[in-house]
């Protein structure tokens, strides 16, 4: 379980503390507005990789498969349209998903979607504000410093 300690203090629980985090280097959005928007985005991939969670701890092999190509044609089609619409509502015709800034949830989504592109590259061909969200996430400085120097890990 993660823990950051503040202080002192310590806080369990990656959702809190991303939200913490994103709080503190200004990425939660500008007012309680653009926060609620942000948090909506980040819990409508939370619902999607909800779905993913049993799959990948499905011990049998056949299931396993079975599931995934399930989860890929049926449930995660939804969940991307979903964000796509609420990034039509919320990010005023801007790359990013609420305002024209980054936020934390542009930052979780990519990470999230990282993990389903090892699965299968091709789940984003459909969704070219993802891409392009995508596309955005990874031009930012401290970002594509990471990318260039981060250790890939196997889904």
């Amino acid at each position: 379980m993660p823990v950051l300690e503040i202080d002192g203090v310590k806080l369990p629980q990656s959702m809190s503390i991303a939200r913490f985090l994103a709080k503190q280097f200004n990425l939660a959005g500008k007012d309680n507005l653009e926060q609620a928007k942000v948090d909506t985005v980040v819990d409508t991939m939370i619902d999607a990789m909800d779905k993913l969670g049993p799959i990948r701890r499905q011990a049998d092999e056949v299931k396993k498969q079975a599931d995934m190509q399930q989860f890929l044609a049926d449930v995660l089609p939804k969940h991307l349209q979903n964000l796509e619409i609420l990034a039509n509502a919320y990010s005023n015709d801007g790359p990013f998903f609420v305002g024209n800034d980054l936020t934390w949830c542009d930052l979780f989504v990519y990470d999230m979607l990282e993990t389903i592109l090892q699965i299968d590259d091709s789940v984003l061909s459909q969704y070219s504000w993802l891409q392009r969200n995508r596309q955005e996430v990874e031009k930012q400085p401290n970002i594509a410093a990471y990318l260039q120097n981060r250790l890939k890990t196997p889904f």
